[in-house]
């Protein structure tokens, strides 16, 4: 039996990842602390896993953490460009120092593999689509500039220590148990349950941005197969559905759905945003066999129905 530890899995990424591997009968152990996480988002499974409550960035919770590990599936930090924006300071203790500490701790408890979850933004505003893992990266955010440093450190623990890493970039995820309230919410929860309550969602721009949406069950498949692929050893790879949808289509869509017509409202664009996004995910498939296995659309409609399940 392989032994996990997932990092933030009582966040939303995390918390899906640690219910696929309890279905898969794996051992793991969570560390949150719970700043973003919630507790409730693994409430189904918090009889099959281990969780510690501590900061993954303190060197002695990191290392309590490693302690009989097979594999890391790092997704903790400050998952936020505006709230980078608004605390850089903050956003660098939570992502490239934790992961940085992380990395030493993995190293010296002989982890086999660390899968870190790296993000699209490093791509900046760059025009050139679609985005490929050979582009030279642009940071426009103090997140997006913080989750490329921690993506360099994989690969240079790979290189000089021979942990085995590789880093997935992701793009733009989406699907249940992602945060709805929070006023630093992402598109599609803020859309979503904006439009279940009748209440008009805001679009920052003209709504004419367009991204590459991932649904969850995509990424957490992405994970597994990153933990267990025999040639990735330091790579960074793009993980999304290869496709792009503006904003202004998914209100659209999600009115459709849901059979209303809330019409949006404009705010000026914020600081940190990209225009367009869209993936190349040629290298996902060659090197560890990933295939989108849920589409936007279809992602689309079992996000807001677990909304319409939960959203009270």
């Amino acid at each position: 039996m392989q032994h996990y530890l997932v990092t933030g899995g009582a966040g939303f990424i995390g918390s899906n990842i640690c219910r696929r591997l309890v279905q898969e009968k794996a051992s793991v152990r969570v560390v949150d602390n719970l700043l973003t996480g919630k507790k409730s988002n693994l409430a189904d499974i918090l009889d099959s896993i281990e969780f510690i409550e501590g900061d993954m960035g303190e060197e002695k919770t990191a290392r309590q953490c490693m302690k009989g590990i097979d594999i890391v599936l790092h997704q903790g930090a400050l998952p936020s460009v505006p709230l980078s924006v608004e605390k850089p300071a903050d956003t660098h203790r939570h992502c490239v120092d934790a992961t940085f500490t992380l990395l030493i701790a993995a190293r010296d408890a002989k982890v086999k593999r660390f899968v870190y979850a790296a993000s699209s933004s490093a791509y900046g505003d760059s025009p050139t689509l679609p985005k490929t893992e050979s582009m030279l990266p642009a940071p426009l955010s103090p997140y997006a500039a913080a989750k490329l440093f921690g993506e360099y450190y994989c690969s240079v623990f790979s290189k000089v220590f021979g942990l085995e890493t590789i880093s997935l970039r992701y793009f733009n995820v989406f699907g249940p148990y992602q945060n709805p309230k929070s006023q630093y919410a992402a598109a599609i929860p803020a859309f979503v349950t904006s439009i279940l309550n009748d209440r008009p969602p805001t679009i920052f721009g003209d709504g004419e941005q367009s991204r590459d949406f991932t649904y969850i069950d995509n990424v957490v498949e992405a994970n597994l197969l990153a933990a267990r692929a025999p040639r990735a050893n330091g790579e960074t790879i793009n993980i999304a559905c290869g496709q792009r949808i503006t904003l202004n289509e998914v209100v659209r869509l999600i009115n459709q759905y849901l059979g209303k017509n809330v019409q949006p409202v404009y705010a000026p664009p914020r600081a940190g945003d990209v225009k367009h996004s869209l993936a190349d995910i040629q290298k996902a498939r060659q090197l560890i066999g990933y295939q989108p296995v849920i589409s936007f659309e279809k992602g689309l409609q079992k996000t807001i129905d677990w909304y319409c399940r939960n959203l009270a």
